[in-house]
């Protein structure tokens, strides 16, 4: 009977199951669930199927904190968490989403009345592809929890472990509910000693949200789910199945700890230059099959063992023996390493860690045994696994399966010398030996009788005789005796192996790590790669799109990127097709490829660890919800401007043209001033050049635009490259309109129609004191921008003294422009009458330059000039002055007066 439709037993500890979007029922009754089958897209696509078990518990109150525990029934882990997350749950479901349990349990009083979070977990079923269980609430207890971890945890990192979840009362209450159920509900238990636990803090990765996931194609291609274009696929240079699977683990949640990725900076580029550690490394992982899984089989103890899982413990006794041979050319391959991860891998992987096991492995097992894929090979190898001598009936028993296979090879030989036939004797799980023979061998000759179980192919046709399933029959049983006979012998070794299963995963975990790390180096030998630099600017000098650039095949044009402070927030303008949205999927791909360890595509790059990305992209109708597209990115867009904050990057792309021009603006312009005040680091790509325009003079903005060359009527050439500035070209869309073949005039009267309307607007411009004051505002925050970064970097000495003497013109030159604009403001202002007839656009202007007043005013509003701010015009010159080993203390007093100018502007 299969575990969702398992009857409501006392093994099922009074649970009630529950799919899809419906109600779990009453916690005492049961019925048959009816959740679709998973798929890679409600897995974010999964690279295998994997039973995980998942328990939810929360606290009550305005932020909530909810403790989750996971285990993984495939790979023998258990990981716990704690999360202080918001009203929304949006940190719960993203941990959810990205371990895609079968199972999560809930408590049974949560289901009446529906608590929120039980209410959220339950609209995300389907995409989880979960089931939802209810369990009574004495199943959630502090006690057992703190109980099982003393008891399952390696003995090594008990205490270590319970330090870690001491006040996590949640997080151990949910671990209860997990393994109780495991126990009651599945028939599964686990020596003791034997589960790897983990304890994940909520602050530990950088949180990237599901449609985040989706829209950049972290692991999947959006137009193709089979294909490798994605950022998955590209990284996935990985040997093994373990490599492969942290791989994935670190892209969907990358790491926010800056010694982790420098110590895995180190250990890439080491291998990257180390030709002959490189290859070695590489033809050592190729050997290892999926260890994580041998592991966790080997703890994981049946209630209710049959001949099956007897045989499967033989199988993995061999594989583990093969596990165990394959760890010391790791050792060797990593000789001479300096790094500090790669020399830890080392020793991980060093002979007297696996020496223990190796020795009573070769005491039980055959030398010659070995792991094979092809059924046949590998059923002799197990019947032949244990050595001789250990037990007579053993022996005994070979000799009877080794004369029963005999009879049947000797019989196939019969049977084609009788009738003139090449026959093949072939081997399947299901039908033991049967008889292959070609129809073209056969010709017009009908089968003889004595064939029976015919299966007619294309080219051929597979048989049996009664004869031959009699002697399958005797394999079958003799092979059965064999297994029966080495399980007491195989179950005493693998209970001697479990007291070694701690340093046993510790090595898995270390090879795939090196797998993943290996990967990196190998992606850096095939391609124009570099180590980014860990930095409070981000700044990436020749940066391309790292999935683009593997299509296009070397093709694709580079791009230098810069943020700081003062240019958190970017918008970038461009015609159709001319490259914005690669541009800014590029920044956040390369965010994520440095903050797992991996180098990226460019020349330089320096980033600043971010704790949250968010990715607004796209403009599709959901249909199954009945979302339009309008409706569709104002809900990815309300649960951005919930969680956004100054650790944040963001890209948000072609935002609010699902709906009319004017409402499209206005929101698109009022969520961008939020952004703005997150302070986080966003790239804002639109059509509207009129947010470029009123959010020109706001602090910490600014504009970029893809180049575009326009030749004559009918020519158009995207260059690809970013320039500083909003586009330029008035009409782009009218242009790249000329290309399609539209009916005759149609263009020259749009054409017509635009520039009317350009004028009319450009009558109604005109440069506000709020403006004014604006520019001055935002000139003095980027010089103090600029004198900070000068203070924390190298330049010293004249370098340094012709640098602020640059910066010095530059300064006057720009806030000399802003004096003449003022004064041409107030002459045009003086001539223009007092009633206008405003435009909506302006409008929405005024209202801006309103909340800018506000947002950078002082209780006393006054105009700010030179003469109110002398310290502004003196700081050049002091530094001019000076000599060379003075120039470090004049930036010093040079940030002391910037400081307290800007008082008055922050």
């Amino acid at each position: 009977m299969s575990r969702r439709n398992r009857p409501p037993t006392s093994h099922n500890i009074g649970a009630s199951t529950s799919t899809g979007r419906r109600s779990a029922g009453r916690p005492e009754t049961s019925r048959p669930g009816t959740a679709r089958p998973r798929t890679s897209v409600s897995t974010i696509a999964r690279i295998e199927a994997q039973q995980v078990v998942c328990a939810v518990t929360e606290s009550r109150g305005i932020s909530p904190t909810v403790g989750l525990a996971f285990v993984n029934l495939d790979t023998g882990e258990a990981v716990l968490c704690q999360i202080c997350d918001s009203q929304t749950y949006v940190r719960t479901v993203h941990k959810l989403r990205v371990y895609g349990p079968t199972e999560i349990l809930i408590v049974a009083t949560a289901s009446s009345p529906k608590s929120k979070l039980y209410s959220i977990i339950e609209e995300n079923l389907e995409v989880i592809g979960s089931t939802l269980t209810l369990l009574d609430r004495r199943y959630w207890a502090e006690s057992t929890g703190l109980e099982y971890i003393q008891s399952l945890a390696f003995l090594e990192d008990v205490e270590a472990f319970k330090i870690s979840v001491s006040g996590n009362y949640y997080a151990v209450c949910s671990i209860a509910a997990v393994i109780k159920f495991i126990e009651l509900g599945l028939n599964k238990t686990f020596p003791i000693h034997s589960l790897r636990f983990k304890y994940e803090t909520s602050e530990g990765s950088m949180m990237v949200d599901i449609s985040t996931i989706y829209s950049l194609e972290l692991v999947q291609n959006l137009q193709n789910q089979k294909s490798a274009d994605c950022l998955f696929g590209l990284l996935n240079e990985t040997q093994t199945p373990m490599g492969s699977r942290l791989l994935r683990s670190n892209i969907l949640q990358p790491t926010t700890e800056a010694d982790v990725l420098n110590t895995r900076y180190d250990a890439v580029q080491e291998l990257a230059l180390k030709e002959e550690t490189f290859f070695a490394t590489r033809a050592a992982l190729k050997r290892f099959l999926d260890i994580d899984k041998v592991l966790t089989a080997l703890i994981v103890i049946p209630i209710n063992p049959t001949i099956d899982t007897t045989e499967q413990s033989i199988n993995q006794v061999i594989m583990l023996k093969q596990f165990v041979n394959s760890v010391k050319p790791i050792h060797d391959a990593l000789t001479g390493v300096r790094s500090s991860l790669l020399s830890d891998i080392r020793e991980l992987c060093s002979h007297e860690n696996v020496q223990p096991v190796q020795n009573r492995i070769d005491a039980m097992i055959n030398e010659d045994t070995t792991y094979a894929k092809q059924p046949l090979e590998l059923r002799n190898q197990r019947t032949y696994a244990v050595k001789s001598g250990i037990n007579g009936l053993l022996d005994v028993a070979r000799v009877s399966y080794k004369e029963a296979s005999e009879d049947a090879y000797k019989h196939s030989t019969e049977l084609g010398e009788e009738y003139d036939l090449p026959l093949d004797l072939k081997y399947d799980p299901a039908r033991q030996f049967y008889i292959v023979i070609s129809k073209s061998d056969l010709g017009d000759r009908p089968l003889p009788p004595v064939f029976t179980n015919i299966l007619q192919k294309k080219k051929h046709v597979e048989c049996q005789t009664l004869e031959l399933m009699k002697r399958n029959h005797k394999i079958t049983i003799s092979h059965q005796e064999i297994v029966l006979m080495s399980d007491d012998s195989v179950q005493a070794l693998i209970e001697e192996i479990r007291s070694h299963m701690s340093i046993l995963f510790k090595i898995c975990e270390a090879v795939a790590m090196l797998d993943m790390i290996s990967a990196f180096a190998h992606l850096v030998t095939i391609n124009d790669y570099v180590r980014p630099v860990l930095a409070d600017v981000l700044e990436i000098t020749s940066g391309r799109h790292p999935i683009r650039e593997k299509i296009m095949r070397g093709t694709f044009i580079s791009n230098d990127v810069y943020a700081a402070n003062q240019s958190r927030f970017q918008i970038i303008t461009g015609c159709n097709m001319s490259g914005k949205s690669t541009y800014i999927r590029s920044v956040a791909l390369m965010s994520i490829m440095a903050q797992i360890g991996s180098f990226v595509p460019a020349k330089y790059a320096s980033f600043p660890i971010r704790h949250q990305l968010f990715a607004r992209l796209g403009m599709d109708d959901n249909i199954e919800t009945n979302v339009s597209t309008f409706a569709a990115e104002m809900r990815e867009i309300a649960s951005i401007l919930h969680n956004i904050d100054k650790r944040s990057l963001a890209v948000i792309d072609e935002l609010g043209r699902g709906t009319s021009t004017r409402d499209g603006l206005a929101i698109a312009l009022a969520i961008a001033e939020a952004l703005v005040d997150s302070k986080a680091l966003v790239w804002f790509a639109t059509h509207f050049k009129d947010i470029a325009t009123i959010l020109a003079e706001r602090s910490g903005v600014t504009s970029f635009h893809l180049a575009v060359d326009i030749r004559g009527d009918d020519t158009m050439t995207m260059l690809y490259r970013v320039a500083k500035g909003v586009v330029t070209e008035p009409h782009y869309g009218l242009a790249l309109a000329k290309v399609v073949p539209l009916p005759e005039g149609l263009i020259e009267h749009a054409t017509y129609v635009a520039k009317k309307l350009e004028r009319q607007n450009q009558k109604r411009k005109r440069t506000s004191a709020v403006v004014i004051k604006e520019r001055r505002r935002k000139l003095v925050l980027d010089l103090k921008e600029h004198l900070i970064q000068t203070q924390k970097g190298e330049l010293e000495g004249d370098v340094l003294s012709a640098w602020l003497k640059a910066l010095q013109n530059e300064f006057v030159t720009r806030m000399s422009a802003i004096d003449a604009e003022e004064a041409r403001s107030m002459q045009d202002s003086e001539e223009e009458e007092e009633d206008v007839d405003m435009d909506q656009v302006e409008e929405v202007e005024d209202e801006e330059m309103r909340k800018q007043s506000a947002y950078g005013s002082q209780p006393e509003e006054r105009p700010i000039t030179y003469a109110s701010q002398p310290s502004i015009v003196t700081i050049s010159s002091r530094v001019s002055t000076s000599e060379s080993p003075s120039t470090v203390r004049a930036v010093s007093e040079s940030m002391s007066d910037v400081r307290a100018v800007s008082e008055n502007y922050d």
